[in-house]
């Protein structure tokens, strides 16, 4: 900024000076030109006064400006320092920071992937065991495709049932029938109602195409071909195992699912009637048991009715020996009654003896023991403690 102040002050000087010079060649020789040209020597020197006192001031404003400067680049540099030391100290306390949550962050890492593994190494146990369970249903599946593996199946589950429901000899597996059809099992209740044949069906192949149809149509087909294949159950067992004379009047159809025995009674109840009509009766294996229950409470009921004439006959032994120890309590007393009349007896011969005994201390003696002839003394009773003592 000075300097071009300097500058402006330089050129104006020189414009002034071509200014004088061409006044003075225009002027001439002329005393008037001389007057003139005493006046710009005059205007000149006054010029130049202005010029150095101008450029002592400039030195000066450039001297000041120098030392501001300076000043300005010494508190520039100072401001630097302090910036610069500020900047340093936060640049350590966000170093610091960072590394610190950097840690943090590292432990909490580990920790996640320490968890993260054994999420891991659960989820592959999960994932074998699915596995597993895969192969399961797939051999389930493929067991369920047989016939003769799916009846076998419900057998083993019905055989199950009545052994834990019902006491042994009250039923038979495989009982052959006076036709020659033999039954999945018997139970022999006394007449009425005599045997009761239970016979297990598993109609999966039908109901399983019910519950995978994937239109209408389908639907339609594998519901004809499931209330067919039930009905003919029901046909079958009433033909079979219902024989009058022989069997009860009624026979029991056994599904091992109870998710085809749900289907069959909510969306099949033609089908549940049809069996009522024939007097076979369908039931799952929580009605089985139910079932099984109600008969073993009739058995022993039976087996109640059975005994009565033992319990009768015991219940008579029970009053002959009550009438025996009656009497034998009657003998028993009159032996006690024998008994406390010679404790009065001998307590009677205890007094007399302990009179006796009173009367004889109370003899007069003389000085050589001998009685003294005098009238014997009356008895008097012995003082009451004596008494209890030799009683």
């Amino acid at each position: 900024m000075l300097t071009t102040s300097l500058a402006m002050t330089v050129v104006a000087i020189a414009l002034a000076a071509v200014a004088i010079w061409a006044a003075i060649r225009a002027m001439g020789s002329s005393r008037q030109d001389g007057e003139r040209l005493t006046m710009l020597s005059e205007a000149m020197m006054r010029l130049a006064e202005s010029q150095a006192g101008l450029t002592g001031r400039l030195s000066q404003m450039a001297e000041g400006q120098v030392a501001a400067q300076a000043s300005v680049a010494e508190r520039l540099q100072t401001q630097e320092r302090n910036v610069t030391k500020f900047l340093d100290e936060r640049l350590a306390e966000v170093t610091r920071r960072v590394g610190e949550n950097l840690l943090k962050a590292g432990e909490k890492t580990t920790e996640t992937l320490s968890h993260l593994h054994e999420r891991l190494a659960i989820i592959d146990s999960a994932q074998k065991t699915i596995t597993d369970l895969s192969q399961d249903v797939v051999s389930l599946q493929d067991l369920l495709s047989n016939k003769q593996a799916r009846g076998a199946i419900g057998q083993v589950q019905m055989e199950d049932l009545v052994r834990n429901m019902l006491p042994s000899g009250v039923y038979e597996f495989q009982f052959t029938l006076s036709n020659g059809k033999r039954a999945d099992c018997v139970i022999k209740l006394p007449n009425p109602p005599g045997l009761i044949a239970v016979d297990s069906k598993y109609p999966h192949d039908a109901y399983a195409r019910m519950m995978s149809a994937a239109d209408e149509r389908e639907l339609a087909v594998a519901t004809q071909a499931f209330r067919s294949d039930v009905l003919k159950h029901i046909k079958d067992i009433a033909e079979k195992y219902i024989i009058p004379g022989e069997t009860s009047d009624s026979a029991i159809m056994f599904v091992p699912a109870e998710s085809v025995f749900a289907e069959l009674h909510e969306n099949f109840p033609d089908v549940v009637e049809a069996g009522f009509a024939r007097r076979v009766y369908v039931v799952s294996p929580t009605t089985l048991m139910a079932t099984l229950n109600t008969v073993r409470a009739i058995l022993k009921d039976a087996r109640m009715r059975e005994q009565a004439h033992l319990i009768q006959r015991e219940i008579g032994e029970l009053t002959k020996d009550v009438v025996r120890l009656d009497k034998r309590v009657g003998e028993l007393g009159k032996h006690f009654d024998l008994a406390q009349r010679d404790i009065k007896d001998i307590q009677t011969s205890t007094e007399k003896i302990v009179k006796r005994g009173t009367r004889i201390e109370t003899i007069p003696l003389d000085s050589a023991g001998e009685a003294l002839d005098e009238p014997a003394v009356l008895a008097v009773d012995p003082p009451q403690p004596r008494r209890e003592l030799l009683q």
